[in-house]
């Protein structure tokens, strides 16, 4: 970079940028295009850098360097381009329209998933603007900040795509959103798409499906030409090559036989007798064997051997382990070396030669706690031990069911991390606690080692009493943590699903009350959350999710206590319904020692109907995120429970609960929940469903006066209304097909609907994705009005077995769909869009954000969330001539 680092441009040049643009990314490691051109090298620092790759560290951008410069010169073999290289090229050159785009890479750990992915950046640096997002993922806005600052550097001529490289999926959807935030806030006008995310995600069992999956063995083309390079390198090295166990790994495609082989030295291990570097190199091998990418800084293994200055390098210190440990340079001067085991299968198999000669994991790990995590810990390595004994990983699909699991809120997490669960299946559960308390005495201060010891007590000792002991240490140690705080609750709550005497109601009553306490101070918590991990929105701290599990952690004991009490006495059901009078509760169950309970019992019903009735809404009206559904647990026992103490168990046939719908409805318009919404969908017929939307119009009618004049008296609600009653008016008062003007000033009516939502919900559904309830259809009046469920029952009927996926809005190339909705008309401008009503623009959200980076005249369908009206398949109205002209200057 003789003349300074260059970007690619969308015009296939490149801009030269100053030091100023070049020293303003903390959080992203930026690829140049000209990235080391015109740059000389000290020959002995190519060669130690390619030799660390081969040995199995991380690659460099230099590493990529060397190859090129090795082919250029005929002295090397080109840089192995594993299987799914090039369908991983296609799809991050794959045009697109949208602000963003993401890309999934899935592989193994070791199977050199980060090497591609980068491979596929320096191949493409010259066509976009490639970084990786080195920084902490936690820092979303800024990291935002940075990816829009790289792709406008060299001012409004020269902006080009950002190809980035992440290794946390998790956080897509907020960087696409905080990205679209910060080109609103800026005002620039994107001539091109954004960003493309890269993400490479380890992962033990990869997924199939539309992603790039990196596997764990070599096809025939991949064997050609490891062979070949395995021939360029032992020509070069001579015998050095014999220890690149990063690559010999992959050439013997994976051979555990090579494996053991390399790690052959371990098996001389002996308890009695470990030196210092003995000792080091099984803190290494366990740290590396279960958490990938971990490593130490250099400066603190020499400091653990006792290594002075002007003494042996580490790796001289280290032998007869050298050969399996790599020390490199990542981050140029910005930090110091580190220190790594050769491959994570080297890494689990000298853990595993280790056991098998008595030096155990646990004895490892307690070490590893007490002899290398003392005085200040670096956070790096705090992260690594606290993922190694505290992070419990998804568990394959179809395994145990729901009845046989500990705890529901876990159906689809392993119990314990990977550590743990295979110190308990290779030793014993005592060793488990052994190691979870020496994590908790050494890092005092910190609530998730004591959580984790508290959940291996209750469920796989059931020893209540110290479960609760170390859930309570737990939270005194983090005492505004509700996530930490619901540990005590499930001890409490799987001690009365396990008691010893479920005969006797009073110790029934006992548990019951403690669990419920802890449950509802957890529920209190949550809804001023101050724990950790928490962001600033500038006045208070507020978690990004807000915490359900107290609530349906109370709902799940009330399930209990009903099963336990009724079991007994089938006069329990009227007692915990409330169908009996105070003064003959007592008298019914012949037990004056149950009067203390008086207040718990008689609290039950309404705390029932409650948390129900939350969860009826939390479940209607939103979901976990765009592509994935809550676990139907939730809504499996949140109906059983509001069974049990509210309706009678001999329910009403469905004419008669439909018809005590209308009845409520009737009373009080203000009351219509979503309880009343979420049965049109899932019990109602489309022709019921009409009858009931009548209902709506007569109430509303009789509530408001059938006068237009009467109506806009009233109008607008106040946001202390009912959101449901904001989207009810705002349905009868959206125009009809043909209609040219409205009566009504939607854009307030939205804007005062939004209020309310936020009045009401927006604490609780701040994560999630809000669901379409209603659609605008065509045809006039009350026929305009189409339910979500009538689109999903048009779609499945040619889609017969396949899940509806609102997210990628399959559901609207459907003929029979847009048949029935009506399209609206609109405006893309400044990343919001706009529905033209009447000859006036109205703001809407869009389902899809990514597709409003073009200003444009859009043609759209229109539904109605528990927020507001949301644009759907957004589409550019090309019947326009003028407005094609536009969007051809545009792109020109």
């Amino acid at each position: 970079m003789a003349n300074g680092p260059a970007l690619s441009t969308g015009r296939g040049g490149q801009v030269f940028v100053g030091s100023e643009i070049r020293d303003s990314f903390s959080l992203l490691d930026v690829l140049y295009a000209n990235q080391f051109e015109g740059e000389s090298f000290d020959q002995n620092l190519f060669e130690q850098t390619e030799e660390n790759f081969y040995r199995g560290a991380p690659p460099q951008w230099l590493n990529f360097h060397i190859s090129e410069q090795a082919v250029s010169a005929g002295t090397g073999t080109p840089f192995i381009k594993r299987d799914g290289y090039d369908t991983l090229v296609e799809q991050v050159k794959r045009k697109h329209f949208g602000m963003s785009v993401s890309v999934k890479l899935f592989h193994k750990p070791g199977c050199g998933g980060t090497t591609l992915a980068m491979q596929v950046l320096w191949d493409l640096r010259k066509t976009f603007r490639c970084a990786v997002l080195t920084g902490s993922t936690s820092d979303i806005p800024n990291a935002a900040k940075e990816v829009v600052q790289l792709f406008t550097a060299g001012s409004r001529d020269y902006q080009n795509t950002v190809l980035l490289l992440l290794n946390d999926e998790q956080i897509l959807e907020d960087l696409q959103e905080s990205i679209m935030m910060e080109m609103a806030g800026r005002k620039v006008v994107a001539h091109m798409p954004v960003v493309t995310l890269l993400s490479c995600v380890r992962k033990d069992a990869v997924q199939d499906g539309d992603h790039v999956v990196l596997q764990a063995f070599l096809s025939d083309a991949e064997k050609q030409k490891f062979n070949a390079k395995k021939e360029e390198l032992s020509r070069r090295y001579s015998d050095k090559h014999e220890r690149f166990h990063g690559f010999n790994i992959m050439h013997t495609d994976f051979s555990q036989d090579y494996i053991k082989q390399a790690c052959t030295v371990f098996s001389t291990v002996r308890k009695d007798c470990r030196p210092l570097k003995t000792q080091l190199a099984a803190y290494l091998s366990l740290l590396n064997a279960y958490v990938p990418g971990s490593y130490l800084l250099e400066s603190q293994c020499l400091h653990f051997v006792k290594c002075k200055d002007g003494d042996k390098p580490l790796e001289d210190r280290m032998k007869p382990f050298s050969h399996l440990i790599v020390t490199f340079q990542q981050d140029g001067i910005r930090s110091g070396k580190k220190v790594c085991m050769a491959h994570p299968m080297i890494a689990q198999c000298c853990t595993k030669l280790m056991a098998e000669v008595d030096v155990t994991r646990s004895d490892t790990a307690r070490n590893l706690l007490t002899r290398l995590c003392i005085d200040v810990v670096p956070p790096f390595l705090f992260g690594f031990v606290k993922d190694m004994l505290t992070k419990r990983k998804a568990k394959p699909e179809d395994t145990k069911k729901e009845e046989n699991t500990v705890d529901h809120t876990e159906v689809k997490v392993e119990k314990f991390s990977k550590l743990i669960q295979d110190i308990q299946n290779m030793e014993d559960k005592a060793e488990c606690v052994s190691v979870l308390k020496v994590a908790s005495w050494v890092f005092a201060q910190n609530p998730f080692f004591p959580q984790a010891l508290a959940r291996f007590y209750y469920i796989e000792l059931k020893d209540y009493k110290k479960a609760e002991m170390w859930a309570n240490t737990a939270k005194q140690r983090d005492p505004r943590n509700s996530f930490v705080a619901d540990t005590l609750g499930h001890v409490h709550k799987n001690h009365l699903k396990n008691v010893e005497s479920p005969d006797q109601p009073r110790e029934v009553l006992q548990l019951a009350k403690k669990a419920i306490e802890a449950f509802k101070h957890e529920e209190q918590l949550a809804e001023n959350e101050q724990g950790t991990g928490m962001k600033d929105d500038g006045n208070t701290k507020v978690s990004r999710v807000f915490n359900t599990r107290g609530l349906f952690g109370y709902l799940q004991v009330c399930n209990l206590v009903y099963d336990l009490l009724v079991r007994q006495n089938e006069t329990w059901q009227r007692v915990l319904t409330g169908n009996v009078s105070k003064g003959s509760v007592l008298e019914l169950l012949r037990n004056n020692r149950l009067f203390k309970f008086y207040d718990l019992i008689s609290s039950l019903r309404p705390e029932v109907e409650k948390k129900c009735a939350f969860f009826e809404k939390y479940l209607t009206y939103s979901k976990v995120d765009r592509k994935k559904d809550d676990p139907q647990y939730i809504s499996k026992d949140t109906s059983e429970c509001y069974r049990k103490y509210v309706r009678d168990p001999e329910s009403k046939q469905f004419e008669q609960n439909r018809a005590g719908f209308i009845q409520k409805l009737k009373q009080n318009l203000a009351d219509t929940s979503a309880g009343e919404l979420s049965c049109l969908g899932r019990e109602y017929t489309e022709s019921e469903l009409k009858d009931i939307t009548t209902q709506w119009e007569e109430i509303f009618l009789q509530s408001f006066c059938e006068s237009l004049t009467a109506i806009r008296r009233k109008m607008p609600l106040s946001s202390s209304d009912a959101p449901e009653l904001h989207l009810v008016t705002l349905l009868l008062r959206w125009p009809s097909d043909g209609d040219d003007k409205c009566a009504f000033d939607l854009g307030q009516l939205i804007q005062c609907m939004q209020h309310s939502y936020e009045h009401a919900y927006e604490t609780y559904f701040r994560s999630r994705h809000l669901r379409p309830l209603f659609f605008i259809g065509k045809g006039r009046g009350l026929s305009k009005i189409v339910h979500r469920n009538v689109l999903e029952t048009l779609f499945l009927g040619q889609n017969s077995g396949q899940i509806q996926d609102w997210s990628d809005e399959k559901v609207f190339h459907n003929p029979r769909v847009r048949e029935r909705l009506l399209k609206v008309e609109g405006v893309v401008q400044n990343y919001r869009v706009c529905a033209t009503i009447g000859g006036k623009a109205i703001k809407v959200d869009a389902n899809l954000r990514n597709s409003l980076r073009k200003p444009r005249q859009v043609l759209f369908y229109l539904g109605f969330t528990i927020r507001g009206p949301v644009a759907f398949g957004i589409e550019t109205k090309t019947s326009d001539k003028a407005c094609v002209d536009r969007q051809r200057v545009s792109s020109d």
